[in-house]
């Protein structure tokens, strides 16, 4: 199953399926765990949009900071003659005097693909930069500019930001990561921007620093009811991967990556599986996924073993309860023996390529 923004949470998962492949970072519209349970590797495709998500966060910061969005709405409703127009414009210019980037701090919360975008841009704009991302990858942290400065906690980060943004999934952990403590925290004037997912920020809590002047700006992808009255917010209807080049490379990405898995087993991109590639060398392949146990592939090799097949080139990697192992062999296996593999007590799926 490959999809965008389709819920399948409810959908019932047919013996026949072998992957979902969501065009886009986000997963929470399939029920991983339940695909996990069944042996059924979730790809996403992080960094496809990256590129996307980064324009609009810097458009969300130079929407705050100049007050763009409330002085287009003052302009657009200027009335009377033209003499009068002329004065109200000058007026309204005075009440929407703004600040410039450069020299401003921006704290960027996970640097993953996005928000090295956004960190390496926002550098590039004059900016200094700031980062929190515990778990970041060699491969991010490789990209990201040696100026942006590590911070080694969100609420440190907070402290020193003129504007905080936020590229992390939603999780448990990860709920209302904003929230009234950690408001009570930051520099007055500072400006919100969440593009990652609705539920990282408390809505209410930054509404009530708005409302008491403690917080400039909320710039969110996310509309709620209770953001409409605030002339200080700007919300947008989830735009930050609603370009055509971001949904051509989402598409393309996790097209390549379910093909790559369905014709060689190998894993790429998956938000439940580990990572694993294996270049071909015999005559089939098998592809196993396994509750991570002692002596699994153990039990798998005595069962290809007893069949007289004989392992040429393995590998095997682990992710959290989850395990995965391709095996290619100098012959195919029959329907007995895969039988006997998938009756093995914590084989969650088995397939022969």
């Amino acid at each position: 199953i490959i999809l965008r923004s389709q819920k399948l949470h409810e959908y019932p998962i047919p013996d026949s399926q072998l992957a979902v492949g969501r065009a886009g970072a986000g997963t929470n519209n399939v029920p991983v765990v339940k695909m996990s349970e069944h042996g059924i590797p979730v790809f996403n495709a992080p960094g496809a949009n990256a590129n996307a998500v980064k324009e609009l966060v810097i458009a969300g910061m130079l929407l705050a900071c100049r007050n763009i969005c409330q002085a287009w709405d003052y302009a657009r409703n200027v009335e009377g003659t033209a003499e009068q127009q002329n004065r109200a414009v000058e007026d309204g210019k005075k009440r929407y005097v703004g600040y410039e980037l450069p020299g401003r701090t921006l704290g960027v919360v996970g640097l993953g693909a996005i928000g090295v975008y956004v960190a390496n841009a926002a550098v590039a704009l004059g900016m200094r930069v700031i980062g929190f991302d515990p778990t970041i990858t060699v491969k991010s942290a490789w990209k990201m500019s040696a100026e942006v400065q590590e911070m080694p906690s969100i609420d440190e980060l907070v402290k020193q930001a003129d504007f905080v943004t936020f590229h992390v999934p939603l999780l448990d952990s990860t709920k209302n990561l904003l929230n009234v403590q950690r408001i009570a925290n930051m520099k007055a004037g500072a400006v919100v921007l969440n593009f990652a997912r609705d539920g990282i920020v408390d809505d209410d809590a930054v509404l009530k620093a708005l409302n008491d002047g403690t917080l400039g700006a909320y710039v969110s992808d996310f509309p709620a009811e209770n953001l409409k009255g605030s002339s200080k917010v700007i919300t947008l209807p989830h735009l930050g991967a609603s370009t055509v080049e971001a949904e051509e490379n989402c598409a393309i990405m996790v097209a390549d990556q379910v093909r790559d898995f369905l014709e060689n087993g190998n894993i790429h991109n998956s938000v439940n599986f580990p990572e694993i590639r294996l270049a071909r060398i015999g005559e089939v392949r098998l592809a196993i996924a396994n509750q991570n146990r002692p002596d699994m592939v153990g039990q798998i090799s005595h069962v290809l073993g007893q069949a007289g097949v004989n392992i040429q080139h393995m590998r095997n990697e682990s992710r959290g309860e989850l395990a995965y192992t391709l095996m290619d062999l100098d012959k195919a296996t029959d329907q007995s023996t895969l039988s006997a593999i998938k009756a093995i007590d914590g084989v969650l799926s088995v397939r022969q390529i």
